[in-house]
C-alpha cells in the first residue's frame, strides 16, 4: 500500500489493490505517435513488475509501450494512480479508448498520475503509449487501483512537502539577506552567499518536487530554467562560503576550484540561452553539460571540501567541526545519491539530498551565529577596553595637570611659609596666655599648609633619589610602630604578617608613606573593635602586600574614584592627595594597587610591588 489513506475505501468494501506486475513493449521504428494501440500484438512483450528493474533502451528508440490488466474488484469511483513514470509524451487508452494525454515541451520526465475510469472499465487492458529524448522510460513505481476519493490523497500530497520545504527556504533567505545589509563588511560576503546557498537549495526543491509539474505543468519550462540557474548558483556560492570562511586552503585549491565553478556555471547559462533561443534544437548537449557533467562536478566538489573540512577538524577548529557534521551529512547523501543515480543509468530520482541540506543549512546558520556572537563579544570587549583607556586618559591629564601646578608654586610657596613661620615661631616664644595659643594655631596650620605642598612636590617628582634594597619585614614594624597609638586611640588592633627575608627596591621614607597612608585611613574607618591584618608574602618574582581592614567600606561609586585629585572617600576635611601621592610612589617602584571594599563590610588594598634580591642572595629567583 502507498499510504493509510489506502488501506480501505471510504464508499465501498473493497480495499484498494496493488498490481504488481504488467508488460512493456518497444514502439520500434519511427513508429505513429502512440495513435494505433497494439491491441492484438502477442509478441515483443517484456514482463515487468515492481521488483523487476527498468530495461535499458535501446538504441534508437525513443517511445514504448505499457500494458497493465485491471482487476475485476467493484469500486463505484475507480482510478489508477501511478506514482512516477519517465515520459515526456504520455497517452494513456482504456483498450483503445484515450482516456488521459499529457505531452511537456520541457526536459522534465518524471510524471504522476491519477487517471478516472470508469465502472465498467473494471477488469480490462489499460495501455500506456510514453515517448521521451532521455536515458529512462517507462513506470518507477508500483501502480495502485482503488476508489478516486481515497487516491487523490496521495495523488495531491507526492512532493508537496519539497514545495513547503523549499518556500521556507526562499523565505529564510530573503530575510538573511536583507539583514545582511545591516552587517559589517567583514560579514556581509558570508551572509550573502549562505543566502544564496539556501535560496539555490529551496529553488531546487520546489523546482525538482513532481507537484510543480502535476499542479502547475504550464509552469514547466521555468521551473527547468529556474532548477538549472538554481543548481548553477549553488555550487560557486557554497564553495565561496566555504572559502570565506576557512581560507583559500593549500596552494588555494578551493579558491581555485571557486573560480572554475563560476566560469563553467556561465557556460551552462550561455548554453541554456542559446538552447532555448534555437528553439531547443541543442537540448541533448545542454542536458550533458548541464546535469551529467554538473553532477561530476558536485561529487567532485564534495569529496575537496569534505578532505578540507576532515585537515581543518584535526586542527581542532570549532567552525570546521560544526561545518563537518553538516556538511558530512549532506556530502555523503548527495554523493550516495549520485552514485547510485550513475549505476542505475538515470532510472533514480534523487530524494534524501534535500533532508541532508536542512542539516547542512542548518550548521552554516550555527556558523554564522557564532561568528556573530564572537564579533559581538569582541565589540564588547573592546569597548570596555576603550571606556578603561578614556578613564586613564582622564587620569593622566588630571595628572599632568597637578605635576605641572606642583612643580611651578610648590617651591614658590614654601619659602615664604618657612619665613612666616619663623618669625612667628619666635613671637611664640615671647608670647603669653592666650597671644601665644594663637601663634600656635597658627604655626599648625603653616605645618599643615607644608605638608600638603610636601605632597604635591612628592606627586609632581615620585622618582627617588636614593634607591636602596628594603627589607619589607623591617619597613612595616617601623610603620607599626608609628601607627599603633593612632590605631588604639581609634578603638582598634593591628595584626602583623609579614614573611622574613622579603625585598623590595625603593626609597625607604616613600615607601613609609604610601602604606601610612594607606594605614591611616583604614584606621580612620574603624568603629568599636576594629583590627587592620597587615599581610606580606611572596609568589614567584612578586611582593603582595594586603592591608585589610573591617571598618565601614566603601560603595562602588566610591571605590572606583580613589586616587583621583581633591576626591576624599570618607574624611570631611581630607584633601584627597594622600592616596594620589600613594598611587604615584607605587607605580614609581613599578607596582600597582587594587583596592576591594563591601560598605559596611570594610576595605582591603592589595599593593603589588617586584620583588628584589636579597643581599645574600638567598631569595634570588
Amino acid at each position: 500500500m502507498i499510504g493509510g489513506s489506502l488501506l480501505v475505501s471510504a464508499q465501498s468494501y473493497y480495499a484498494a489493490s496493488e498490481i504488481k506486475n504488467w508488460q512493456m513493449k518497444w514502439e520500434g521504428g519511427t513508429g505513429d505517435g502512440g495513435r494505433t494501440v497494439p491491441v492484438t500484438e502477442q509478441e515483443g512483450w517484456m514482463d515487468m513488475g515492481t521488483k523487476a528493474a527498468m530495461p535499458q533502451m535501446p538504441d534508437g528508440v525513443t517511445s514504448a509501450w505499457t500494458k497493465i490488466t485491471l482487476p475485476s474488484s467493484l469500486y463505484t469511483s475507480p482510478a489508477v494512480y501511478i506514482q512516477t513514470i519517465y515520459a515526456l509524451h504520455v497517452k494513456v487508452y482504456m483498450e483503445q479508448r484515450l482516456i488521459f494525454e499529457g505531452d511537456r515541451r520541457f526536459i522534465k520526465d518524471n510524471y504522476s498520475l491519477l487517471v478516472p475510469l470508469d465502472i465498467g472499465d473494471n477488469g480490462k487492458t489499460m495501455y500506456i503509449w510514453t515517448e521521451t529524448l532521455k536515458d529512462r522510460i517507462g513506470i518507477k513505481d508500483k501502480i495502485v487501483v482503488g476508489e478516486h476519493n481515497v487516491l487523490i490523497k496521495d495523488y495531491i500530497k507526492n512532493g508537496l512537502i519539497d514545495v513547503i520545504l523549499g518556500s521556507a527556504f526562499v523565505f529564510v533567505a530573503v530575510v538573511l539577506f536583507v539583514c545582511a545589509f545591516y552587517l559589517n563588511k567583514e560579514y556581509f560576503p558570508i551572509a550573502t552567499s549562505l543566502a544564496i546557498v539556501i535560496a539555490s537549495t529551496g529553488v531546487l526543491s520546489i523546482t525538482y518536487s513532481p507537484f510543480t509539474y502535476t499542479f502547475y505543468s504550464y509552469l514547466g519550462p521555468i521551473s527547468v530554467v529556474f532548477f538549472d540557474l538554481a543548481l548553477l548558483s549553488l555550487l560557486p556560492a557554497l564553495t565561496f562560503l566555504f572559502e570565506k570562511i576557512f581560507g583559500p586552503g593549500k596552494f588555494g585549491i578551493i579558491r581555485k576550484f571557486r573560480k572554475f565553478e563560476m566560469f563553467y556555471s556561465l557556460f551552462c547559462i550561455i548554453c541554456l540561452i542559446v538552447n532555448a533561443l534555437s528553439g531547443d534544437r541543442f537540448v541533448e548537449f545542454y542536458y550533458f553539460v548541464s546535469t551529467k557533467i554538473i553532477g561530476i562536478i558536485m561529487i567532485l566538489q564534495f569529496i575537496l571540501l569534505i578532505g578540507c573540512v576532515v585537515i581543518f577538524s584535526l586542527k581542532r577548529n570549532k567552525d570546521a567541526i560544526i561545518f563537518a557534521l553538516g556538511f558530512g551529512i549532506a556530502a555523503f547523501t548527495g554523493v550516495s545519491e549520485l552514485v547510485w543515480y550513475y549505476i542505475k543509468g538515470g532510472n533514480y530520482d534523487l530524494f534524501y539530498w534535500k533532508w541532508a541540506l536542512v542539516v547542512f543549512i542548518l550548521s552554516l546558520i550555527v556558523i554564522l551565529g557564532r561568528r556573530l556572537a564572537q564579533n559581538h563579544q569582541q565589540v564588547v570587549k573592546y569597548s570596555r577596553e576603550l571606556e578603561l583607556f578614556n578613564n586613564e586618559l582622564q587620569r593622566s591629564e588630571k595628572m599632568e595637570i597637578i605635576s605641572e601646578l606642583a612643580a611651578s608654586v610648590a617651591h614658590e610657596v614654601r619659602n615664604p611659609l618657612q619665613v612666616t613661620r619663623g618669625f612667628l615661631q619666635l613671637l611664640s616664644e615671647k608670647s603669653s596666655g592666650d597671644e601665644r595659643r594663637y601663634l600656635f594655631m597658627a604655626l599648625s596650620e603653616l605645618d599643615r599648609a607644608a605638608s600638603i605642598i610636601t605632597d604635591f612636590l612628592t606627586f609632581a617628582k615620585p622618582e627617588f633619589e636614593q634607591i636602596s634594597l628594603l627589607n619589607v619585614n623591617e619597613e612595616f614594624k617601623h610603620i607599626q610602630s608609628i601607627l599603633l597609638p593612632l590605631c588604639h586611640l581609634n578603638g582598634g588592633k593591628m595584626i602583623l604578617e609579614v614573611e622574613e627575608s622579603l625585598w623590595v627596591k625603593g626609597n625607604s621614607s616613600k615607601f613609609k608613606q604610601a602604606l601610612i597612608n594607606i594605614i591611616k585611613n583604614s584606621i580612620e574607618s574603624l568603629g568599636t573593635e576594629g583590627a587592620i591584618h597587615l599581610l606580606a608574602y611572596g609568589q614567584g618574582d612578586k611582593v603582595y602586600i594586603h592591608i585589610k581592614d573591617n571598618g565601614a567600606g566603601m560603595e562602588p561609586a566610591v571605590l572606583s574614584r580613589l586616587g583621583e585629585p581633591y576626591f576624599s572617600s570618607n574624611k570631611t576635611k581630607g584633601t584627597g592627595l594622600g592616596l594620589m601621592v600613594t598611587f604615584r610612589i607605587i607605580e614609581a617602584m613599578e607596582g600597582e594597587i587594587r583596592f576591594m571594599s563591601k560598605k559596611g563590610a570594610g576595605t582591603e588594598s592589595i599593593t603589588i610591588l617586584p620583588r628584589a634580591e636579597g643581599p645574600d642572595d638567598s631569595n634570588s629567583l
